[in-house]
């Protein structure tokens, strides 16, 4: 949820800027803006709409200039337009700041500001923040800036250059991520890795009550008092390349094609000699053996492979758990102990309500295990152990294979904790073993039925409504399905748990709803059957998730679609991936922007 990308060294700092700010448009935006310094003095360009906006009023700009910031706004104080566009500047037009996250107390002190003489041009409360640096400046821009900095309310991650020292580049970290780019003669600030992988790999994350001042040849961080901190430079695994379509008409296209890749090299990660290896951290080990319930806390699509995690646990380790939007978690009273782990789950390791989850249950003395993407990202370092489930950079904002790696983490967490507490045999642990190998070729037979995927995208993209079921285990998954077609495509779509129809959802079904129905050869299979031939007899047109070979429902369902039979709890994991491509060539079908959906973003930094 927007991006900020920060330049300092020898190359042509708008070039830079407008790539990096590229770079970002996965995580959502309604503007775009750059600020840098030009021939020493304050250049300030911005526009709502896309940033292919923002280079057209670049190039006939023709800055000059070494030092610079860009911002991608995603709207939550005042509408998208250019007034509101960031980054903000003072009233002298000397200073300029490009901010992620809320200033709560912004009307406070816009109001004290105002008093003062100082003239608002936006509706945003980041925009207090150039006018408060402005007030407290007195020929020192740093000291000026923390004194800004402490009367602050809120989240923000800020980038800021200024005309008075146009020697620096200073970025402030409190509750929004922001990231150091240590490079070669030059330094760089991003809200994340992908804008800073085509000039560095080389980075340093900044934690909460930091502050950074950074020069071409070097850097300094404090804190917010000025007290000098020591940050160690980590080398990213990621390459350049990662982040490129790769021959994908988009990224998702790109995301959904790789989940063999990622599913394979997880098993290769965690399955050595034939065993589990997960949980090779013994001190992991003891603790989810000594805990009487695990609760998963997560946000949208991360929050459905906590559901199949639930399902998981209870079947396979006869472990209570439980799962919980992370937004509801942290404003409930909720029933907890220390005999509960709190498990967190988040592709970008920085969505805000889940690190709330995670920072309310250490006060309530929990101990807390993340599953993320991310390695060093907020929720990882907030949490007492950190599982990563390895699927590189994620760039589209709908979710494909992170949600297919979270599912495989999930499952092997099960399984191992499972073989540890006795309730799975020696002889049943190969089973699984076996069928687990199997699983990327198996995703791979999926995804060679695409063009059969996408004639039926061809049949139904002019719909304006979905229903998906699903029961047991794939009862997530109708969720993550519809979620799915709806962040894309703008279609209205529901998830249900087919035997709930009845009570309710029912009175939809006519002959204008198509009906998604997963249902794999499962324990729940001729139950689900039932529910399929409900919405027959009503005139709902099915299309029907099942097993290969599968004859029954062949009457029943308009149309079908086949996954390769495997065991039960990996039935999710397969059966996500055709409803991924379902979703993608029917938003493409309908001219929407695949990866960019309108409102998203794909890291939710504010609450």
């Amino acid at each position: 949820m927007c991006g900020i990308v920060g330049y300092i060294g020898p190359k042509d700092v708008d070039s830079v800027i407008l790539v990096g700010l590229e770079k970002l448009e996965y995580r959502g935006y309604d503007s775009a803006g750059i600020a840098a310094i030009h021939r020493g003095k304050l250049l300030l360009r911005k526009k709502a709409g896309r940033i292919k906006s923002l280079y057209e009023l670049v190039e006939n700009a023709q800055i000059e200039g070494h030092v610079g910031i860009g911002h991608t706004r995603w709207a939550t104080h005042g509408r998208p337009n250019d007034e509101n566009a960031h980054p903000h500047v003072d009233c002298k037009h000397q200073i300029a700041v490009a901010h992620n996250g809320i200033i709560e107390n912004y009307e406070v002190l816009r109001a004290e500001l105002e008093q003062k003489g100082h003239t608002f041009s936006s509706d945003t409360d980041t925009e207090v923040i150039p006018h408060l640096i402005e007030e407290y400046y007195e020929g020192d821009l740093v000291e000026a800036v923390r004194k800004a900095i402490r009367r602050l309310e809120g989240s923000f991650a800020l980038a800021i250059v200024s005309s008075l020292n146009p020697e620096i580049l200073i970025g402030v970290r409190k509750g929004s991520p922001l990231i150091l780019g240590v490079g070669n003669r030059e330094n760089l600030l991003a809200s994340d890795i992908p804008a800073l992988l085509s000039h560095t790999k080389r980075i340093i994350v900044l934690e909460d009550g930091e502050m950074a001042v950074l020069t071409a040849d070097g850097y300094e961080i404090t804190d917010f008092d000025g007290n000098p901190v020591d940050k160690e430079v980590r080398v990213v695994e990621w390459d350049a390349d990662m982040v490129e379509k790769d021959g994908h008409p988009h990224f998702m296209h790109k995301e959904i094609h790789e989940q063999p890749d990622v599913i394979r090299k997880n098993l290769e990660r965690y399955l050595k000699w034939n065993e589990f290896t997960l949980l090779k951290d013994f001190n992991l080990r003891r603790l989810l053996l000594n805990k009487s319930k695990i609760l998963f806390q997560a946000a949208g699509t991360s929050l459905h492979a906590g559901m199949v995690g639930k399902y998981l646990l209870e079947f396979l380790a006869r472990t209570p758990a439980d799962a919980e939007f992370s937004s509801e978690f942290i404003y409930r009273s909720p029933v907890i102990d220390h005999k509960t782990l709190l498990v967190a789950i988040s592709q970008s390791g920085e969505t805000i309500d889940t690190l709330s989850g995670i920072r309310m249950a250490r006060e309530e003395g929990l101990e807390v295990l993340s599953i993320v993407n991310v390695v060093d990202s907020s929720i990882a370092r907030e949490s007492d152990y950190v599982i990563y489930i390895h699927a590189g950079p994620e760039i589209g904002v709908a979710s494909t294979k992170a949600y297919t790696a979270q599912l495989l983490i999930l499952t092997l967490l099960a399984l191992e904790l499972g073989t540890l507490k006795g309730f799975i045999s020696e002889e049943e642990a190969q089973a699984y073993l076996r069928e687990l190998k199997t699983l990327p070729g198996k995703v791979e037979r999926i995804l060679s039925q695409e063009e059969k995927i996408r004639k039926l995208a061809e049949k139904y993209y002019n719909f304006n409504n979905f229903m998906f079921l699903g029961r047991g285990i794939n009862y997530p998954t109708a969720l993550e399905g519809a979620l799915k077609l709806k962040e894309i495509s703008y279609i209205h779509a529901i998830g249900y748990a087919a035997g709930e129809m009845k009570h309710g959802p029912i009175a939809l079904v006519d002959e204008n709803l198509p009906v998604v129905v997963i249902n794999p050869r499962t324990s729940v299979f001729r139950k689900t059957l039932s529910n399929m031939k409900e919405v027959q007899a009503r005139g709902g047109r099915i299309i029907h998730l099942t097993t290969e070979g599968t004859t029954e429902g062949r009457d029943i369902a308009e149309d079908t679609i086949e996954i390769p039979e495997t065991l039960e709890p990996f039935t999710p994991i397969l059966a996500i991936v055709p409803l991924q491509l379902l979703a993608y060539h029917i938003a493409v079908l309908r001219g929407c922007d695949v990866d960019k959906p309108r409102n998203l973003a794909k890291s939710v930094t504010v609450e």
